[in-house]
């Protein structure tokens, strides 16, 4: 993992366009999916709802869920926007990694649930971006993969 990981607000003034484009995708629905480390080190993915607001990228959790007790052990998350229905995916097909950090402040998650409105209690994670990629299909010919990670600027790669 990169030394220096930054927040959503960080991200989306070093790469305006590609974070008001990965925050559309993460808009579009509500339901997405997020990957976390079981204790044997293996894969575990499940739906959650994503929040971005002021100027954090903000997962909230049941309490005591097997995602969120996961990232105590573990903060390492890869999540990967609903693509929506059929094939189409406008916007192309967004994916987030980094670490999730579990917010313990009552009044960060009192201002958290002042907008969100989560059913209480809940669990409530500010996270830390190592990579963000967006990969869409560019004139029905290139396929199109751009690549941010913090202190670089987006690198764009093309294949046909």
């Amino acid at each position: 993992m990169p030394e220096n990981p930054s927040n959503w607000a960080a991200f989306a003034a070093a790469e305006p366009e590609l974070a008001r484009t990965v925050e559309a995708r993460f808009g579009a629905f509500t339901h997405h999916v997020l990957a976390t480390l079981r204790k044997d080190g293996s894969p575990r993915t499940t739906g959650l709802e994503v929040r971005i607001t002021g100027g954090e990228l903000w997962l909230g959790m049941m309490p005591d869920s097997l995602k969120a007790l996961d990232l105590r052990r573990d903060p390492r998350f890869a999540l990967q926007a609903n693509p929506g229905p059929g094939t189409e995916m406008g916007g192309g097909d967004v994916r987030v990694s980094g670490r999730a950090l579990e917010v313990d402040d009552p009044a960060v998650k009192a201002a958290y649930g002042e907008e969100v409105e989560p059913p209480e209690p809940f669990h409530l994670f500010r996270t830390e971006l190592t990579e963000v990629v967006r990969t869409y299909v560019e004139d029905d010919k290139y396929l199109v993969v751009q690549v941010w990670k913090p202190g670089a600027p987006v690198r764009t790669l093309k294949r046909t």
